[in-house]
């Protein structure tokens, strides 16, 4: 592929690093050389990004796979979210996709330095994979790297039968031959016994390895979300599988406090260290925690901005993702061009965090924790709700609430008549009354799809009480 005069840096250090030299290690990666980039000879690493790794204004900042020599574009787009002919994205309405539009956000990635595409079957409602098929194929394939999963969640595709003939209708769907990157999808999600019956007893791993052994496959590897059981048993086996790249979640409020707001037994910087232990390159995906750390309560809000008030809020946890050596890219699932616009300023090229920066960061992190929003990602997998319940419109709407402060600590606060009202009113305004929390029974059918592990039935009576507390003090 070529990406001539293109911004690269350095992941060689990357397998040097320990958990405790983090903020050494990150901001070493501002300063590291292109030459020195994982098996990339200094001649030729020179050619790709000059001398010194310099990149000049606009130009997308590039990462060298270490097993491939693939050169990635640091901002990679997540198919996740394409714009539907309604409006807004196709993740949360049962509509088309705009076609159009999607081609539109595509050649403009491309035309500025977007190289990676990750999308899965399950996507959009089952459309991603054919609409960025058709973007995609206007362009030469040798021009993008395409990633795709095996999401093989429902018992008929756990099947060896069921799971071949979904990985091989992702090659028709997206009109290609081959796959750049392809993954387990959401492997840890109901812990060993479930990967078993996705992945061992089928012989499901052992077939995928064979399809990179025979070139339709150039990297494999996993997605991560769960029991952390299952990711220690995949890098146990990695002398078995070589797995070339694994995705995990991380972002700054993720790196050490995941265990205590998603309920998951692991931080992002114990995933991150040991595919730094055994240089396998590092996706990411959700940097923004489906939105939350763009979205953060006021006074968190406040104190980004007044550091640094030419730049948005999302913008400090992109830079975070992007400043560890050892990630190839970083997934955002980008609806509007202005997301996408504003992404590639952030990343064209990227000014990796200082020292000083990650502290400021990693203490805002622990500020926010003040602030205990329910860890939804808005990934919908938990729908459809059997009693009709619209479970991340109800978890998102609460999280807004303590953020924008209409949530308060007793009826003898000062502000709480306004704040009551208008929790009362966002909620009856933005959920129908037949979709609200009052109606879960606690059937526990959404808790077995949450990659965040949340206890979903918990939290909706919890807020359903405190609903009716609001609606008793009236």
């Amino acid at each position: 592929m070529k990406h001539d005069k293109k911004h690269e840096e350095s992941s060689a250090d990357a397998a040097r690093i320990s958990r405790r030299d983090f903020l050494k290690m990150t901001g070493a990666a501002g300063a590291a050389v292109a030459g020195l980039a994982a098996g990339c000879k200094p001649d030729a690493a020179k050619a790709a990004g000059g001398a010194a790794g310099a990149a000049a204004p606009g130009e997308m900042t590039l990462r060298t796979n270490p097993k491939t020599g693939d050169r990635v574009s640091l901002l990679g787009y997540g198919c996740m979210r394409w714009p539907s002919v309604e409006g807004g994205s196709g993740r949360d309405q049962n509509a088309p996709l705009d076609q159009a539009a999607v081609n539109r956000l595509v050649d403009h990635a491309l035309a500025n330095g977007v190289n990676y595409f990750d999308t899965a079957p399950p996507y959009c409602r089952g459309q991603s994979e054919t609409t960025t098929g058709i973007a995609l194929a206007r362009h030469p394939r040798d021009s993008y790297f395409l990633a795709t999963k095996l999401s093989n969640f429902s018992e008929t595709s756990q099947s060896r039968e069921g799971s071949i003939a979904m990985y091989r209708n992702s090659f028709k769907m997206l009109q290609t031959d081959y796959f750049d990157y392809y993954l387990l999808h959401n492997v840890g999600r109901g812990g060993m016994d479930e990967f078993r019956k996705r992945y061992l007893d089928n012989g499901i791993i052992d077939f995928m390895a064979e399809e990179r052994e025979a070139g339709r496959i150039r990297n494999l590897g996993f997605s991560f979300h769960g029991d952390i059981r299952v990711f220690d048993y995949l890098l146990s086996q990695h002398d078995k599988y070589h797995w070339d790249f694994v995705q995990i979640q991380l972002n700054y409020l993720d790196w050490q406090h995941a265990q205590e707001i998603n309920r998951m037994n692991t931080d992002a910087e114990y995933l991150y260290g040991e595919l730094v232990k055994r240089n396998i390159p590092a996706v990411i995906m959700e940097p923004l925690l489906g939105g939350r750390l763009a979205k953060v309560h006021d006074h968190i809000a406040a104190r980004l901005q007044q550091r640094e008030p030419e730049h948005s809020i999302a913008s400090w946890a992109f830079r975070f993702a992007g400043s560890f050596p050892n990630v190839l890219t970083v997934l955002s699932g980008m609806t509007y061009m202005e997301h996408l616009q504003e992404n590639l300023r952030t990343y064209s090229p990227l000014q990796p965090l200082t020292d000083e920066e990650l502290r400021f960061l990693l203490d805002t992190a622990t500020l926010m924790m003040q602030y205990p929003t329910i860890p939804c990602n808005d990934c919908k997998y938990c729908m459809p709700c059997p009693y009709g319940i619209d479970i991340p419109a109800v978890l998102l709407h609460y999280n807004r609430c303590i953020n924008e402060g209409y949530i308060q600590p007793n009826a003898q606060s000062p502000d709480f008549r306004r704040a009551r009202r208008a929790f009362l009113a966002l909620y009856d305004r933005g959920i129908p009354a037949p979709r609200q929390a009052e109606h879960c029974i606690g059937c526990n059918t959404c808790v077995h799809h949450c990659p965040q592990s949340i206890d979903i039935p918990k939290e909706l009576h919890r807020i359903d009480q405190y609903v009716e507390n609001l609606k008793r003090s009236l």
